[in-house]
C-alpha cells in the first residue's frame, strides 16, 4: 500500500467518503477535514497541544448536563454562534430583496446556554419577578410583521438573570424556575409584563471555557439583557435580546451578541402609578420595544 504523506492526508480522508449517500453531509465534512488539516499545518500543531485539545473537549463534555451546556458556551464565546445567526439572517435578507419590506425585521442574536423549556404560561401584564432580586421593570410593545400588520396570539418566551446576575439554572439542582415565562400577544399584537431591569453578569467561567477565556486575556461578562423568543404561525421564529442601554460591556460582550437595534432605553420612574395602572411603592423602569417578524412566505 502506498504511504500517504502529510499533505495528502486531507484529500485521502475526503476520498474515503465516495460512497456517502448524503450530499450535504459530504459537503460539510469535506470542508471540515480540509480546514482542520490546513489549521494543523498552519500552526504546526504539536502532539502535546493536540492532546491538550482533546482533554479540553473531554472536560467540556463532562461539564454538560440537563441544565448546563458547555459547548454552547464555547460556541458563543468564540463567536461561532453569532456567525451562524448572521448567515441565517443574511439568507432572509436576500429573500426579502425581491419585495423589500415596509419595516426592517428585528435582528436575531444568540439563544445562549440558559434557555429552559417549559416556562409557565401567564396572562399579559403578569409579574414574573417573584422573590428574585432586581429593580422592577415594565416591558411593553407590539409584535407586527414587516408590513406593519399586528401578529395576534404570538408566543413570547422571556427569561433573564436576576439583579445579581444569576439565572435560576445556576442556583442548584433543586432550584425552581424564576424570571422566565411565556406570554401570548393580544388581538392587536400587544404584549406587556413585569420583571426586573437585567444586570450585567459573567458567563459561567468555572469550567474549561472560563479557563480558555482567562488564558486568552478576555473577560467573561455580558451586558444586561432580557432574552426573548417569538414564534407565530406563518412567521419565522425569532430569537433575540433586549439590551439595557446604559449597561457595562455593551462594546465587549463576551459572546458578541450585541446589535445596536436591540439596545433599549430603560426609562427610570419614581414610585407612583405605572403605565398599566399599577401603583408602585418603589422606583421602577419602563422598557418599550416593538418586534418585527418575517413572514414565512418571504
Amino acid at each position: 500500500m502506498a504511504q500517504l504523506e502529510v499533505h495528502d492526508l486531507a484529500q485521502a480522508v475526503i476520498d474515503r467518503m465516495a460512497d456517502c449517500k448524503e450530499p450535504r453531509l459530504k459537503e460539510v465534512m469535506s470542508a471540515l477535514v480540509k480546514h482542520v488539516h490546513a489549521f494543523v499545518q498552519e500552526v504546526q500543531l504539536t502532539p502535546e497541544e493536540w492532546m491538550g485539545t482533546i482533554e479540553f473537549l473531554t472536560a467540556a463534555g463532562k461539564m454538560c448536563d440537563e441544565k448546563r451546556q458547555e459547548f454552547i458556551l464555547l460556541s458563543d464565546t468564540l463567536g461561532v454562534s453569532m456567525a451562524v445567526v448572521g448567515i441565517e439572517q443574511a439568507k432572509g435578507a436576500a429573500a426579502l430583496k425581491a419585495n423589500p419590506p415596509k419595516l426592517a425585521p428585528t435582528e436575531a442574536t444568540v439563544l445562549g446556554p440558559f434557555f429552559w423549556e417549559g416556562a409557565p404560561e401567564l396572562e399579559l401584564g403578569a409579574d414574573i419577578t417573584g422573590v428574585s432580586s432586581g429593580t422592577p421593570a415594565y416591558y411593553h410593545g407590539c409584535v407586527t410583521d414587516t408590513a406593519g400588520k399586528p401578529v395576534a396570539n404570538c408566543t413570547l418566551d422571556v427569561w433573564s438573570g436576576d439583579g445579581d446576575g444569576f439565572y435560576d439554572l445556576q442556583k442548584g439542582a433543586d432550584a425552581p424556575m424564576a424570571l422566565r415565562a411565556r406570554f401570548h400577544t393580544d388581538a392587536n399584537g400587544n404584549y406587556r409584563f413585569w420583571s426586573i431591569r437585567p444586570a450585567y453578569y459573567p458567563v459561567p467561567d468555572d469550567g474549561p471555557v472560563g479557563g480558555m477565556l482567562r488564558r486568552m486575556g478576555r473577560h467573561p461578562n455580558r451586558p444586561g439583557h432580557m432574552h426573548t423568543m417569538l414564534s407565530a404561525p406563518g412567521h419565522e421564529r425569532l430569537i433575540t435580546h433586549l439590551f439595557v442601554s446604559d449597561s457595562p460591556y455593551l462594546d465587549s460582550d463576551a459572546v458578541f451578541g450585541v446589535r445596536n437595534s436591540l439596545i433599549v432605553n430603560f426609562e427610570p420612574h419614581p414610585a407612583g402609578k405605572a403605565p398599566d395602572g399599577r401603583v408602585m411603592t418603589q422606583p421602577y423602569h419602563v422598557a418599550h420595544y416593538d418586534f418585527r417578524l418575517v413572514p414565512s412566505a418571504a
